[in-house]
């Protein structure tokens, strides 16, 4: 009997054994908590700070109220948190926001706008599904009603500098229609015409206040949102080392105003090639020009030596 009850204890402490070790370290709820250096713990996430005020284009955005706030909320941090597409917003914009903003400023259009260009295209020459295309998303018929060309062998949309100034009289034209730059904004999402009917059907005079579409709703949010981080990358948590950004590319301009009978030899006559000269000069949208009016074209050649990139310069550059 007492060798019975010695064995039983003896079983019992070495089950005890058994699952001590097993809820150590195999059970997940009983792993032991990190307290070592070797021992990584993972850093905490933190939500942005919604700044005290915020304007565009000058105007004062209403902070205070909650459904403003929650929705300059919502776009910051799904921007914050999506961090490929904000360090390709950086690269870009280095490279297009020196050719935007001279041309909104020499139309009277507030710098803002340029953010306006971002979240409609990324600051690439995009088509989306309804036929806008280029960095200002023009439909064709308000491409062509803003003076840009737009047929099988040119399409201007694509055509950064001229899109932009046509942008720039769509903003005016908005501007004198609605009586604030965030107004004229919102309405290049949904078109003037509806966004007109919302201001009378809902009797206010302001976008903050207006029950919309689901994108257009969001769509002022998402410029502040984007503005908001690009003007101040570090607070929100983007480093990108100077390198890294797109430079522009330096060309030369080669005057066309007669046709074109072969895109591709008249790029080997002129030092570049037919991909890099679609690449410089988006808007040309076939292999040939016909050119019935005789308009002048302006056709740019990237510098040869320049598609080479330059290693050292660009180290240089960050250690500056």
């Amino acid at each position: 009997m007492r060798s019975y009850i010695i064995t039983s204890l003896i079983a019992g402490i070495i089950s005890l054994v058994v699952v001590f070790v097993f809820c150590c370290f195999v059970h997940p709820s009983f792993a032991p908590v990190p307290n070592s250096p070797s021992q990584k713990v993972q850093s905490p996430v933190h939500a942005p700070e919604i700044p005290h005020k915020i304007d565009f284009s000058g105007e004062s955005v209403p902070l205070d109220y909650f459904d403003v706030r929650e929705s300059l909320d919502r776009e910051l941090s799904s921007n914050v948190f999506f961090h490929s597409n904000i360090f390709l917003y950086m690269k870009r914009a280095a490279r297009w926001f020196p050719v935007i903003e001279p041309i909104l400023k020499e139309n009277g259009i507030p710098d803002d706008f340029k953010y306006l260009a971002l979240i409609e295209s990324n600051l690439m020459n995009v088509v989306s599904p309804s036929g806008a295309a280029g960095f200002w998303q023009f439909l064709e018929k308000t491409g062509l009603e803003y003076g840009l060309e737009i047929n099988a062998e040119i399409d201007e949309r694509y055509h950064v500098e001229l899109a932009t100034s046509a942008a720039c009289r769509y903003f005016k034209k908005a501007y004198v229609k609605f009586g604030t730059w965030t107004n004229a904004a919102a309405s290049y999402n949904v078109g003037m015409t509806g966004f007109e009917k919302q201001l009378k059907a809902q009797k206010i005079s302001s976008y903050y206040d207006l029950w919309l579409n689901e994108e257009t709703s969001r769509y002022v949010f998402r410029i502040l949102a984007v503005k908001l981080i690009l003007s101040d990358p570090v607070q929100y948590g983007f480093s990108l080392d100077k390198k890294a950004l797109y430079k522009d590319i330096p060309f030369k301009t080669v005057e066309v105003t007669g046709s074109v009978a072969d895109w591709t030899a008249f790029a080997f006559k002129n030092g570049t090639n037919y991909k890099l000269l679609r690449w410089m000069n988006p808007w040309i949208r076939g292999n040939k020009l016909v050119n019935v009016r005789k308009k002048t074209y302006q056709v740019k050649i990237a510098d040869p030596s320049y598609r080479e990139v330059n290693l050292s310069t660009n180290q240089q550059e960050s250690a500056e």
